[in-house]
């Protein structure tokens, strides 16, 4: 498979600084060479560059840095539509609000070829703030709203060629959840598997039956991680940690199913934040997962070809 990098140094949208640096601390533990190993074409496109902002004022004065976050929605949308075109981006963040500009562009991409677009969000916040929720301002906590076409985002982000239907969304590991995003989750359909989820029924059914669903309808699917939905005690490098998050062999089979599937068109790897990371394990452990979803396994089992992407 084709595999195309693209680097999305943003840190505007997080509360503290630092995941700037997360695409180099990616590569640094081997992340290329890994996929390259594996027998991927790997293409590096370096790092995406954040267009000029645009003055953009809003009545929820909580904002921070909101005409920063709308460039690079913009300008890594635009990237993510060219890098899928006929390979499967690996994009790596940066915080998580990157992924307004990823899944919006991977979406366009989807409906061209007249496929459903489906996103698996891995994190412990579900992200589906609007503008007008959220009180911490962090704009790492709004992009799967925007994505899937809540309202509240016209004349402040870029216009959405194609919104992800939020029924085709599920997300996994929530332990941390406001309650405008719970009410808003629950009024879109987004499919949601919480912690206790997880503790009552163990993680490999509830990825099943959503991966069921997706090769049903011939769906594409992309994949977001964000550090948070690991547990910090194997994954510290993040600025949200939340205790009781998923283990690492709970990491790594979500990784080995989805591999199994090739059904995954798209990754994001976000919130790494190197600053706080202890001698790069949480980089290394990213890197093994990424390992483990593109191929990487212990003993040979049947799987689909990778061409989601294709």
């Amino acid at each position: 498979m084709r595999c195309r990098i693209v680097g999305a140094p943003v840190q505007d949208g997080a509360g503290r600084m630092g995941c700037e640096m997360g695409p180099s601390a990616l590569r640094t533990a081997g992340l290329v060479s890994v996929l390259a190993e594996l027998g991927h074409e790997v293409e590096d496109w370096g790092a995406v560059e954040k267009a000029v902002a645009r003055p953009v004022a809003h009545g929820n004065l909580a904002l921070k840095a909101l005409p920063e976050i709308s460039a690079w929605t913009a300008v890594i949308a635009e990237t993510a539509y060219a890098a899928s075109r006929d390979a499967m981006p690996i994009f790596l963040g940066g915080d998580h609000s990157i992924s307004a500009g990823t899944v919006s562009g991977v979406a366009r991409r989807a409906a061209e070829r007249g496929r459903p677009l489906f996103v698996l969000w891995l994190d412990a916040h579900p992200d589906f703030h609007t503008l007008d929720t959220t009180t911490s301002g962090n704009l790492h906590g709004v992009p799967l709203a925007y994505a899937s076409g809540q309202a509240g985002f016209k004349g402040y982000f870029p216009d959405l060629p194609e919104a992800v239907d939020p029924a085709r969304i599920c997300a996994i590991g929530l332990r941390s959840v406001d309650p405008a995003e719970r009410r808003a989750i629950t009024e879109a359909d987004v499919t949601v598997h919480d912690m206790r989820a997880i503790d009552e029924h163990g993680i490999a059914p509830l990825l099943r039956a959503f991966l069921a669903r997706v090769e049903k309808e011939n769906g594409l699917l992309h994949v977001s991680l964000d550090v948070d939905f690991l547990d910090p005690s194997i994954a510290p490098a993040v600025g949200t940690t939340v205790p009781g998050g998923a283990t690492f062999r709970e990491a790594h089979l979500v990784m080995e199913m989805l591999s199994d599937s090739g059904l995954v068109s798209s990754l994001d790897l976000v919130e790494l934040n190197p600053f706080l990371d202890e001698r790069g394990r949480t980089a290394t452990l990213m890197v093994d997962l990424t390992a483990s979803l593109m191929g990487r396994r212990i003993m040979d089992r049947p799987t689909r070809s990778h061409s989601g992407s294709l």
